[in-house]
């Protein structure tokens, strides 16, 4: 890598490297040890302790902005955070593609934009800069990174399974299961609006509609878990300290 595009890449990447050598060898794809029959180092080690690093970060963060949220949401959030193709998308608005070093039989079939490749060498960025920056600046630059991602789980960390997020939520406090009533279906045969209410040891939680009964229960429990999230941050910061 040329110094001028290398001074590109870390002005991209936020931190300038005090020993270059370590993002040099997170760009090294595995490829070229093949193509020069050389046992030298790639970035896969780097790859490996990326990940670590991506995931203690992201985990701590999801962790203290949802505290209502248990295990398996938690999981599923982080998880879609920083599956491959995230990873790898993240690598391509870096331009990080056009700074590996790889093999030309890798290059001419496409490796500089395989989502394996892009994300591979994310990973191995990060684990970089945790080296050469220690843990405050490899979490400044993640947190940076996944600002957008983290903003769009800040409703609730998984939107698939409202009601079965809700039942687990009430569950961990009362044995009862969440109740759910249609209160009114609205409209031609056609375009029919349901309107339903879901109910906990007695009480109203929240209300939702959708053009199915189902849609309609699954956006009363997704307005019963914003409000319970919402209650439970209200009550952790209203807590005087221990």
């Amino acid at each position: 890598m040329s110094s001028l595009a290398n001074e590109e890449l870390q002005s991209r990447l936020g931190h300038m490297f005090h020993d270059v050598a370590l993002l040099q060898l997170a760009l090294t794809h595995p490829s070229i040890t093949h193509e020069l029959g050389t046992t030298m180092q790639t970035n896969q080690r780097l790859e490996f302790l990326g990940d670590a690093v991506l995931q203690l970060i992201l985990t701590r963060e999801l962790f203290e902005k949802f505290p209502i949220f248990g295990e398996g949401p938690l999981t599923k959030a982080r998880a879609k955070l920083v599956n491959r193709q995230a990873l790898a998308e993240r690598a391509a608005q870096l331009e990080l593609g056009r700074h590996l070093l790889m093999s030309r039989g890798e290059e001419t079939s496409g490796g500089r934009e395989r989502a394996s490749a892009l994300a591979d060498g994310y990973e191995a960025v990060v684990g970089a800069i945790f080296l050469d920056g220690g843990y405050e600046v490899a979490r400044t630059f993640i947190l940076r990174e996944f600002a957008d991602g983290c903003g769009e789980l800040s409703d609730l960390p998984n939107l698939e399974n409202p009601k079965g997020e809700l039942q687990e939520l009430l569950q961990a406090v009362s044995p009862e299961s969440p109740q759910y009533h249609v209160i009114s279906a609205t409209g031609p045969d056609h375009d029919r609006i349901f309107e339903c209410t879901v109910q906990h040891a007695g009480v109203e939680l929240a209300r939702g509609s959708g053009k199915s009964k189902k849609l309609a229960e699954s956006d009363a429990a997704l307005a019963a878990l914003k409000q319970l999230r919402a209650s439970q941050t209200d009550k952790t910061q209203t807590e005087p300290p221990p």
